[in-house]
């Protein structure tokens, strides 16, 4: 299983940082093609709900993306420390594990993504030519995150 592990240093105390990573349907303002939404009520504790579409935007459809759709429920809640979704997509499958962590005047925020590749083994070919592009876009993802949480 492939695991991705990238994190960033934020400006900005623990309680804010939470406060900016668990605003699921602001994602879209620092996660890269994404848009967020929480399904069938708040997402704030273990069994909440999430769906994030990533992709393309199109222009005639406002909020729509086309590409996937990640469906995740929350399994681990631990306010302000960490909170882990189970990836229950199609293509998207795994835990995905958010951390933020106190470091002296800023917070550093751990994203770790563990990876149940789709496509069997054409999946499993595949993964070294995509990682590059993923990593890409969860750097510039933390990057824009960080200015977020900063200003939040």
């Amino acid at each position: 299983m492939p695991e991705l592990v990238e994190r960033v240093r934020v400006e900005a105390p623990p309680e804010q940082v939470w406060a900016a990573l668990t605003d699921w349907p602001a994602q879209g303002a620092w996660m890269l093609a994404t848009d967020v939404e929480t399904v069938g009520g708040p997402a704030q504790g273990v069994g909440g709900r999430l769906a994030a579409r990533t992709g393309v935007p199109l222009p005639w459809r406002r909020g729509r993306h086309l590409g996937v759709l990640d469906t995740m429920v929350i399994t681990e809640w631990d306010p302000p420390r960490r909170v882990v979704v189970q990836h229950t997509g199609r293509i998207v499958r795994g835990p995905g594990i958010f951390e933020v962590r106190p470091s002296g005047e800023i917070t550093e925020f751990v994203w770790t993504e563990r990876l149940y590749l789709p496509f069997g083994l054409l999946g499993t070919l595949g993964w070294p030519l995509a990682r590059p592009f993923v990593v890409l876009g969860v750097r510039l993802s933390l990057r824009r995150f960080a200015r977020f949480a900063r200003t939040r």
